[in-house]
């Protein structure tokens, strides 16, 4: 951006043999510039709340619950299931089922008791 100034001609002495000053920069702290105000309806809110979440993941359970279902009735096929002394018969999707529970239990139970140790960690 160029003003009129930037194509003035240098000015002349006063007098020839005085040579050609210039004034200092004024000393003392640089002009600082406010960003405008913006008013408080610009300003952008959250988009999501408790019970947007809640929504979002009750879709996602019902989508995973559906994948499920078709897993479960495409393994139809009885398998032989022992544990300890107990023999029976299950459908294939059923017993996978059954073993992805038995393990998630097993984890919430570690995860429990880590949770118990960390507080009374906390506590002391």
């Amino acid at each position: 951006m160029s003003t009129n100034a930037d194509h003035l001609p240098d000015p002349e002495p006063a007098f020839p043999d005085e040579p050609i000053t210039t004034a200092p920069p004024a000393a003392g702290p640089p002009a600082t510039t406010t960003p405008p105000a913006v008013p408080a309806a610009k300003h952008r809110r959250s988009l999501s709340s408790r019970t947007g979440n809640t929504w979002i993941g009750l879709i996602a359970g019902a989508l995973i619950l559906i994948v499920l279902l078709v897993f479960i009735l495409q393994n139809l096929d009885q398998v032989d299931v022992s544990l300890f002394f107990w023999h029976f018969s299950l459908p294939l999707g059923v017993a996978v089922l059954l073993s992805v529970i038995g393990g998630a239990l097993v984890m919430a139970l570690v995860g429990g008791v880590r949770i118990i140790q960390l507080r009374r960690a906390a506590k002391k």
